[in-house]
């Protein structure tokens, strides 16, 4: 009976798993009907999903707190509410005031000394498209779902990346375009930690779905002064 129900739900779900601009809510621990076409890893995917969403979300209030004047380009009320219209809304990351640009050229936008807008939206755009477009654009995870580690790790490599080029994108007077980690008056480096959360979660999910598929993943060194994006 069991194999029969998990064979229908497979079947109902096949080719099914909705697209969205992030993780799907969380639900209560226990039996659905869903669960029974989620793999171990399926649900593994799912918790590094979320945890991944929760830092790029803590990392977009930290930059907006840090450069206030970013959200009130937009005439937002607050910083957390730019960060509740940035998350909160299905767009999929394709967004009208970025000509619907996203990845890398949202990030190299978002970094460009003459661009208006901002540059906090552009930025966390371009990062988080990176990592939803490696997970397949998915809200959630089913068996018959294909996770590319190569992907995974590609986007973890470029969010190394997107966190050097912010630290060193300046304007003409070589002031930062964003400011982030400081050392002084007081250090802080609660930006650099949630980057690395973010690359370690990426890293952990590449080796996961490396070893289900039993692949090799091509790893890439790079000099990050000369670094560039890799192709997702």
């Amino acid at each position: 009976m069991r194999a029969l129900a998990l064979t229908l739900v497979c079947a109902a779900l096949a080719g099914c798993a909705a697209p969205g601009s992030g993780p799907a809510p969380r639900m209560d621990r226990g039996f659905t009907l869903t669960g029974l076409a989620k793999s171990d890893i399926d649900k593994v995917t799912e918790i590094h999903h979320h945890h991944l969403f929760q830092s790029l979300r803590r990392l977009t209030l930290k930059l907006y707190r840090r450069n206030p004047a970013e959200w009130r380009k937009q005439g937002m009320a607050s910083a957390e509410a730019a960060v509740a219209d940035l998350f909160d809304r299905d767009h999929r990351w394709r967004l009208e005031s970025l000509n619907y640009r996203y990845g890398a050229e949202a990030i190299q936008i978002a970094l460009t000394p003459d661009y208006p807008g901002d540059r906090v939206r552009a930025f966390i755009t371009g990062l988080v498209s990176m990592v939803q477009k490696a997970l397949g654009d998915r809200a959630e995870f089913y068996m018959l779902d294909k996770v590319d580690a190569q992907r995974v790790y590609n986007a973890a490599r470029n969010v190394e990346v997107a966190a050097w080029k912010l630290g060193q994108a300046r304007d003409a007077q070589g002031q930062l375009l964003l400011l982030s980690n400081e050392m002084a008056p007081v250090a802080n480096l609660s930006f650099e930690r949630e980057f690395g959360r973010q690359i370690g979660l990426l890293d952990a999910l590449a080796d996961v779905h490396a070893e289900r598929d039993g692949r090799t993943i091509t790893r890439v060194i790079q000099n990050a002064a000369t670094a560039v994006f890799l192709p997702l």
